[in-house]
């Protein structure tokens, strides 16, 4: 595949060391599977710290190996190898600090590493390997929760430990009190944690302090892409292992970029106001020209005028649609960076409350202005209806208009002159009824 670089030969393996714990595994690994074969040349083996009284783990992109480790049965051995060289390869290490970035204290951290076991160890028993008993996978975890059948389905052909993560955790009644949003949240999170715990389940992931990641995750997910590519192709070509069964591995790394940065680049784009000039004072440039040109006694140079904003104040105008289908967390997270828009760009922040009717209006600011948004009222009945909304948020002239929403309502024919975006949860994005301007942005992981 030209543009992918060849893994290193076992031999000549360019790391500081290597395990001698998982010497015998990684060789029966790349006997049995030329794809996880090759994807383990590119992962760091170490024996780990005698004092830990695990099996193995990882750690960015380093697998560690414990005495436990050859305590197992040699198929056992393998298949351990092989669930670290997809934690690896799937970076599920960087992921979690990235979600664990993004949700904050709402963030699990032990039960995100269940569900990228489970995604994991369920890869591997399709393709034939052996693992450890028990072993947490995604059809036990789901079924034991009890989440519906369509949702199992979709679990296991259509989502990646990111998004399996919150699907299991995240409250999605659609409750705006954020109090008791959290409190079902955490008892949503002490229930997959009981039924990881029952299947056996240990904390195999960890952040690797000797690396500093990349702030975006990009260039290290894309190399992994890579990777994962040619790995695959080499699996499909000589006809063994998981590239030769054709599994569709829905959780490789992909290269996007997270709701929150389209968001900021969105607004900040719209807030970037036109300049004007203003020949009643001359630019910085000039005057700086200028006293060169008189200390050198030199010709002046042409005037440059000095510019000035085209409106004093920007203005963020948000609406928030009371029936709309975001959990608590998701919505204090949509606050923060908007109020950090607000703050950073010196704009007003005017808040828009509305189901059929707008119901409350609010210009927001102070360093509190997330708990503002977070406390307003939702009422989660009735309809929606964009009219009025979009008739009160033109009458303000915002430099961008953001609206929080399922986008199951009229829009009425009025258009607005700014940017508008619709922020919806990652269900109403897929709607078929598309708003007819703007941009949709979903709040999907």
């Amino acid at each position: 595949m030209p543009g992918i670089a060849k893994p290193p030969v076992l031999g000549d393996m360019a790391m500081p060391t290597h395990s001698q714990r998982a010497a015998y595994a990684l060789q029966k690994l790349a006997e049995e599977d030329p794809a996880l074969g090759a994807l383990a040349l590119w992962c760091g083996h170490q024996d780990g710290d005698g004092n830990d009284d695990r099996t193995a783990w990882t750690a960015g992109e380093t697998i560690h190996y414990g005495p436990r480790f050859s305590d197992l049965a040699p198929h056992e051995q393998v298949g351990l190898a092989a669930h670290h060289v997809l934690h690896v390869a799937f970076q599920h290490s960087s992921r979690s600090n990235a979600m664990r970035m993004r949700l904050g204290e709402e963030f699990h951290a032990d039960i995100y590493n269940s569900t990228a076991d489970a995604i994991v160890n369920e890869t591997l028993l399709k393709a034939g390997f052996a693992l450890p008993r028990p072993a947490i996978t995604v059809t036990s975890l789901i079924s034991d929760l009890r989440v519906e059948q369509t949702t199992r389905e979709k679990a296991l052909t259509c989502l990646d430990a990111d998004a399996l993560y919150i699907l299991l955790v995240h409250d999605r009644s659609g409750s705006s009190d954020h109090q008791s949003s959290s409190r079902d949240t955490a008892g949503r999170a002490a229930r997959v944690r009981a039924a990881a715990e029952q299947m056996g389940f240990y904390s195999d992931l960890e952040d690797d302090p000797s690396t500093a990641p990349d702030p975006s995750g990009s260039t290290q997910e894309a190399e992994w892409s890579q990777r994962l590519a040619f790995a695959m192709e080499q699996g499909r070509q000589s006809g063994r292992g998981i590239g030769a069964l054709g599994l569709r591995l829905e959780d490789l790394p992909k290269v996007t970029t997270p709701w929150e940065g389209v968001l900021r680049r969105l607004v900040t784009k719209s807030l970037n106001q036109d300049r004007l000039l203003d020949y009643r004072r001359p630019a910085r440039r000039w005057l700086a020209l200028e006293s060169s040109a008189r200390r050198a006694q030199t010709d002046q140079p042409a005037f440059v005028p000095a510019t000035r904003q085209d409106q004093d104040l920007p203005r963020i105008v948000v609406g928030l649609d009371t029936s709309g289908s975001i959990d608590a967390p998701r919505l204090k997270n949509f606050a923060a960076q908007v109020a950090a828009l607000a703050r950073r760009s010196r704009a007003e922040l005017h808040v828009l409350v509305f189901d059929e009717e707008l119901r409350s209006r609010a210009v927001l600011n102070g360093p509190d202005v997330v708990q503002q948004i977070t406390a307003l009222p939702f009422t989660r009945d009735g309809g929606t209806s964009f009219v009025h909304v979009i008739e009160e948020a033109v009458a303000l002239d915002p430099s961008i208009l953001v609206i929080l929403t399922d986008l199951d309502g009229p829009f009425g024919a009025l258009v607005p002159s700014c940017p508008v975006i619709w922020a919806v949860p990652g269900e109403a994005a897929s709607k078929p009824s598309d708003p007819p301007y703007g941009r949709i942005l979903s709040l999907a992981t």
